[in-house]
């Protein structure tokens, strides 16, 4: 049960969170889709390489990493995406793709976009494809112990129909 070690500590540090489960999902978005969660406010765990060391990027689901600008923060030219095949034995008590972004966990900085500064709630998978955590994000940066970064781009849902409105978020 990947979720077991995430709850565990929750359960130890007190800290009030709602567990959500629902069926297989794979993309961010569709997870906060699903859920019915913001996707300013769920949060993507993305495995990232500066030099030869892995780190997590957390951002929206509706955000891309800027590269280029986590490369002038950390003053690397080599700041890449990990591969799933380079961080998966990292994370044996997750799915791959599913890791929670407590990367104390698992031996891992944490790099957090601005952006969720204003949030009052962070959701985010659980270490399944089935199950999300929603908490406040006050409890999440104390926990978590992120550093606060700007390195993320909201992307644009185009509309489908020329009628439509375009959206501001999903």
């Amino acid at each position: 049960m990947p979720v077991k070690k995430l709850k565990t500590f929750l359960d130890e540090k007190n800290v009030k969170y709602v567990s959500i489960k629902h069926s297989s999902a794979y993309t961010a978005q569709e997870i906060a889709s699903s859920v019915h969660v913001s996707g300013k406010e769920f949060a993507k765990t993305v495995i990232i390489k500066i030099g030869e060391k892995m780190a997590m990027a957390v951002l929206p689901a509706s955000y891309q990493v800027d590269f280029k600008l986590l490369s002038e923060v950390f003053g690397s030219k080599n700041v890449t995406l990990a591969s799933e095949a380079e961080f998966k034995y990292h994370f044996p008590d997750c799915e791959v793709g599913a890791m929670p972004p407590f990367g104390h966990l698992y031996d891992m900085e944490v790099y957090v976009a601005e952006v969720f500064r204003g949030n009052n709630y962070i959701a985010f998978n659980a270490g399944s494809h089935t199950e999300i955590i929603r908490m406040a994000y006050e409890d999440f940066e104390r926990l978590a112990e992120p550093k606060i970064l700007k390195f993320s781009w909201k992307t644009v849902s185009l509309p489908r129909d020329p009628s439509e409105r375009w959206e501001e978020d999903l």
